[in-house]
């Protein structure tokens, strides 16, 4: 099944590493250039960078088709030591940072993991781990809910559905009871019980259609997860799948690339722009080069438009108020309620609001469609 996901502790063949399709990797006067300029949004500056997204590497125990980053057990893309040290000094000499977020692959199995967790809250920085659940399970992770714990980190855990058929049929057969003995081990840490240790949930829909509505989603969640499976968490975040990497070239292979690109265009949201996160969140690789979200890192799109590329240059001033690099792949974070990795932009399954960007018409088309 296409929507399969390979376990480090199973047999796996070898990854194979393909560019995303031509059709939706960015290039001057881009499809969302031109769409968002009919609905009378400016182009999209940078503010003050208050978040910093931090790509250990592409390692993972997974390697899930739909991952935009084509994370598995066999990329040996890694962020080092140099850099996870570098890192940290940058941090700490930018007080406007409050927020590290970190990410991969599975930011666990990088061996400068547990460096960054503790220098970054020991500098006072609310520092995010996003989570695939089923690494708590793997030889040698088991004592990770205490560490998070000890640390106050705040946990971004993947589970794609509250039902054992759709998760295993986008993720792998098993995953889903292992990532319901997960989410149990971390609420007998005191995660996910409305206290200081947050457990919050990310849904994606099973193949080539928008996110349902985000507060629906998260109180079905909240009903089944407790009431069947015994599970609390705090808030479930709705974010859609982006054509890149793996998930792009799946949709190529089964004909649905054009129909779910032509979807994300005609449910473009002029009203989520004011806060998408590429305003205020800036993405560093494994290999410290910066960009302006996690999409572009995948599609090799680094920060430009005058400003350094790399961590060894950074300056939060000059980072600022310049231009974002925009493609394509941009409408899946501003199609209906839109998607960061914070979850839906706006609320309600039809938004109709602008932020104070807009100077024109209000889309032609919000339709998120209830996954299937």
């Amino acid at each position: 099944h296409r929507f399969h996901c390979y376990f480090l502790t199973a047999r796996i063949a070898p990854v194979e590493i393909q560019p995303t399709p031509a059709s939706i990797v960015s290039r001057p006067d881009n499809r969302f250039d031109r769409a968002r300029a009919r609905h009378g949004v400016r182009g999209l500056e940078r503010g003050e960078t208050t978040v910093l997204q931090i790509n250990v590497g592409r390692l993972c125990n997974q390697a899930c088709t739909h991952c935009h980053v084509e994370a598995g057990p066999r990329r040996t893309e890694i962020m080092e030591e140099p850099v996870a040290r570098r890192l940290i000094e940058l941090v700490a000499g930018a007080p406007a940072l409050t927020t590290v977020d970190l990410t991969g692959g599975a930011p666990e199995m990088n061996p400068h993991f547990r460096l960054l967790v503790e220098s970054l809250t020991a500098l006072g920085k609310e520092v995010i781990v996003r989570c695939n659940l089923t690494i708590l399970s793997e030889p040698g992770f088991g004592r990770l809910p205490g560490f998070y714990a000890d640390q106050g980190v705040h946990l971004i855990c993947s589970l794609p559905c509250y039902t054992p058929k759709n998760v295993d049929r986008q993720r792998g057969r098993g995953v889903f009871e292992r990532s319901i003995d997960a989410l149990r081990v971390l609420n007998a840490h005191g995660y996910g019980q409305g206290g200081g240790l947050v457990l919050d949930l990310a849904y994606n829909p099973l193949g080539p259609s928008l996110p349902g509505d985000q507060a629906g989603l998260e109180a079905d969640y909240k009903r089944v997860l407790s009431g069947e499976f015994g599970v609390t968490f705090d808030n479930l975040y709705t974010l859609a799948n982006l054509p890149v990497g793996r998930f792009a070239r799946s949709l190529e292979r089964s004909g649905e690339l054009i129909p779910y690109l032509e979807l994300l265009e005609s449910a473009f949201n002029p009203g989520t722009v004011g806060n998408l996160m590429c305003l205020n969140t800036l993405s560093v690789g494994w290999d410290g080069r910066l960009f302006d979200c996690d999409f572009n890192l995948a599609l090799g799109q680094s920060a430009n438009h005058g400003a350094p590329n790399h961590i060894r240059d950074f300056d939060p001033g000059v980072q600022s108020a310049r231009r974002i690099v925009t493609g394509e792949h941009c409408f899946g974070c501003t199609a209906g309620c839109g998607s960061s990795c914070g979850g839906a932009l706006v609320s309600g399954p039809r938004p109709r609001t602008a932020p104070t960007v807009l100077g024109g018409a209000s889309p032609a088309a919000m339709r998120p469609s209830v996954p299937r």
